[in-house]
């Protein structure tokens, strides 16, 4: 049976190890790769991936990052404020032997980009638990709007949808598509109490500079 580019892109992807040492202030949650696949492929469909310049804000062990770069990016370039992490990223980059990646020890906050940037990706913390940072998905998209880039893909709790679509539209961001998934959240913290819980989320498309 041929396998498609898509289901190719998703062996591959399964290669991408989780976050190493979990720490739950950060809220860290490793995209599936059938997940990570499927939204990286539809960003290539609408013409976000190949060729372009893109950064993935709270990268984590580099799923999108190296997603981007399976599918042709310029450069792919992930951030992330967990060393732990960002050192499984760049070993799994160097195994798959990508030469358009980068990798940045930095906290968001803090960081400032060098370059023209044409899409950001981001899974950022979206309180999934009660100990997440309130609001911090949404202190993601501020910094993307800062970083200026064309085109956003950014993951957001389902139940929040109304809420972020007037937060979209208030800091004139076009909202093109709204993906949804089903987002697994495996028992990784000591307070989890099932050994898995679906959490429903969605991944807002829009247009930065329109």
């Amino acid at each position: 049976m041929r396998i498609t580019k898509k289901r190719h892109l998703e062996m591959k992807l399964q290669s991408v190890p989780p976050h190493p040492n979990p720490k739950v202030g950060l809220e860290q949650y490793s995209t599936p790769s059938v997940i990570a696949s499927d939204l990286i492929w539809n960003a290539d469909s609408l013409g976000d991936i190949e060729n372009k310049n893109i950064l993935d804000l709270g990268c984590g062990s580099g799923m999108f990052t190296i997603a981007s770069a399976l599918m042709g990016a310029n450069i792919a370039c992930g951030v992330d404020v967990d060393e732990d992490s960002i050192n499984v990223a760049d070993e799994t980059s160097r195994k798959l032997k990508l030469e358009n990646v980068n990798y940045i020890l930095s906290d968001i906050d803090e960081f400032n980009c060098s370059y023209e940037v044409d899409t950001v990706i981001q899974n950022p913390p979206f309180g999934s638990q009660r100990k997440a940072k309130s609001g911090e998905d949404l202190n993601f998209v501020k910094k993307a709007i800062d970083i200026n880039p064309k085109v956003l893909y950014s993951f957001h709790m389902a139940s929040t949808e109304e809420f972020l679509i007037d937060f979209y539209n208030d800091n004139d961001m076009n909202i093109t598509h709204i993906f949804r998934y089903n987002f697994p959240i495996p028992k990784i913290y000591e307070f989890h109490t099932k050994e898995k819980q679906d959490v429903n989320v969605i991944v807002f498309r829009a247009l930065v500079d329109f």
